[in-house]
C-alpha cells in the first residue's frame, strides 16, 4: 500500500495540518524486524510519529524519536527526514501478546512509565535534544506533550495503527494540527473539538479515507490551501563503508581481537543487513589505524 503525506496550510487562521498514511512502510520495517502483531501495531504508531515530526524539518535535516518505557517493547527507535525517508527498530520485536490491539493496548505495550527523547539535527553545531518523561504510553498523546512543553508550540496529535483479531495491520497514519506564530488558538481548539467528534483516524483511514480527506474534514468552512504531497518510504542509511569507518574508531588493541576471531560481524538494527569484515579486512583496517596514529 502506498504511504504519503499531505501538508496544508490555513494562513487567515495561522494553522498548519499535516496527515500521513504509513501502512506500506510500517509493513516493511515490520517485515524486516520480523516484529509481532503487538510490536508491528507500536511501531505503526512510532514510525508515523516519525512522519509527521519530518514534515516539519528543513531540508537535509533529520529526526530520531526514541519512546523508552517499562512495557514489554523495551525501547523504540523511529527517524524521518524532510524527504520522508523513514526507518524504526524495536529492542523486543518478538512480543507474544494475543490481538486485537487498539490505541490503549500499545499504550500497554509501550509501557506508562519512562522517556521520550527527541534528537534533531539541524545543520548546526550542535544537536538539539529533550527528553519528557511519558505520560501515557501512547505515542500521539505523548508527542503532543513534547510539542507543547519542549516547543511551546499548541499542537494536536492523533495517530492510529489498528491490528485486528488476526494480527493482520488495517491501516496506519496520523495527523498533526500546529498554531503558527500569532495563529488562532480558539480555532485549533475548535478544530480539536471536531477531530473528538470524528471517528478514530487509524479507523478512518481503515475504512478508505484518504490523509486529504481526513484533513478536508477538520478544516472544513475554512480557507486553506495544500502545499504538498509526498510518498513516505523506508530508507536506511546503513552502508559496508559506514560500517567500516565505524570499525576504525576503535583501538588498535580491539581489531586485534577481532582478528584472533577470524572476522568482524556488523548487523544494523534497523534494516537487519549484515555486514562482514573477514582477515583480510580487517589487516587492511589495522595498518590504517597505525598509519593514521
Amino acid at each position: 500500500m502506498e504511504s504519503y503525506l499531505v501538508r496544508v496550510l490555513a494562513k487567515k487562521r495561522g494553522i498548519r495540518g499535516i496527515a500521513c498514511l504509513t501502512t506500506g512502510v510500517v509493513e516493511e520495517v515490520a517485515q524486516r524486524l520480523d516484529a509481532s502483531p503487538a510490536a508491528r501495531a507500536a511501531l505503526g504508531y512510532g514510525l508515523t510519529a516519525a512522519a509527521l515530526l519530518g514534515a516539519l524539518l528543513k531540508v537535509q535535516q533529520h529526526v530520531a524519536v526514541k519512546f523508552e518505557g517499562d512495557g514489554p517493547l523495551g525501547k523504540m527507535i523511529v527517524e524521518s527526514d524532510n524527504y520522508g525517508h523513514l526507518r524504526g527498530y524495536v529492542a523486543q520485536p518478538s512480543i507474544a501478546l494475543a490481538p486485537p490491539f487498539t490505541a490503549n493496548d500499545v499504550a500497554a505495550i509501550i509501557g506508562q512509565h519512562g522517556t521520550l527523547t527527541v534528537v534533531k539535527d539541524l545543520k548546526v553545531k550542535d544537536l538539539y535534544r529533550s527528553v519528557v518523561p511519558l505520560q501515557t504510553g501512547r505515542p500521539d498523546t505523548d508527542l503532543t506533550y513534547y510539542l507543547m512543553m519542549s516547543e511551546q508550540v499548541p499542537s494536536v496529535v492523533e495517530i492510529g495503527a489498528p491490528i485486528d483479531a488476526q494480527g493482520v495491520l488495517r491501516a496506519a497514519g496520523g495527523l498533526l494540527l500546529q498554531l503558527l506564530p500569532d495563529g488562532d488558538l480558539v480555532a485549533l481548539q475548535q478544530m480539536a473539538e471536531r477531530l473528538d467528534d470524528l471517528p478514530p483516524v487509524g479507523e478512518m483511514l481503515a475504512d478508505g479515507e484518504t490523509p486529504q480527506g481526513v484533513l478536508d474534514a477538520l478544516f472544513s468552512g475554512q480557507d486553506y490551501e495544500t502545499l504538498e504531497t509526498h510518498p513516505l518510504r523506508f530508507r536506511c542509511t546503513c552502508s559496508r563503508e559506514r560500517s567500516r569507518q565505524a570499525l576504525k574508531l576503535l583501538d588498535s588493541s580491539e581489531i586485534e581481537e577481532l582478528l584472533s576471531r577470524g572476522e568482524a560481524v556488523i548487523d544494523c538494527h534497523f534494516c537487519r543487513e549484515r555486514y562482514v569484515f573477514d582477515r583480510h579486512d580487517l589487516l587492511t583496517i589495522l595498518d590504517e589505524i597505525r598509519t593514521e596514529s
